[in-house]
């Protein structure tokens, strides 16, 4: 069957958003359950290192199936990638629930999104480039 040309992009962002929210469900569960343990920054990081692998498992093999790049150069551009969105994410997080006195769920949250936003550019432009 014969793939229309706007299907190919709808495909790509559907899986995405399915991959990131698997990412982000991984990241919450695992902030949920250490941050009674350690402070809200490590635990947020802890989060981060274990959503890894389900972001670049899913974004290698779904979203991004089609790339051009090798899988060791889909994995170092990727993990540069997820460091990248991992700094803006922490510093949203910290500057949320630090400064603005956020609830930390809260802060997580809208520290994943503007995180997420720039992974999706960084992963289709250049990590899983075609």
């Amino acid at each position: 069957m014969k793939v229309l040309p706007l299907a190919a992009p709808a495909r790509e962002g559907a899986w995405f958003i399915a991959v990131g929210a698997g990412a982000a469900a991984t990241h919450a569960a695992v902030f949920w359950l250490a941050q009674h343990a350690l402070l809200a920054e490590l635990a947020n990081a802890l989060g981060f290192i274990v959503a890894f692998f389900v972001s670049f498992a899913g974004h290698r093999w779904l979203s991004f199936r089609d790339a051009a790049t090798g899988m060791g150069q889909s994995l170092l551009r990727f993990a540069l990638t997820a460091l990248a969105g991992f700094a803006l994410n922490e510093l949203v997080f910290s500057a949320l629930l630090r400064l603005a006195h956020w609830p930390s769920w809260l802060a997580l949250v809208a520290a994943m999104l503007v995180a997420a936003c720039q992974t999706f550019v960084l992963g289709r432009y250049w990590a899983f480039r075609r």
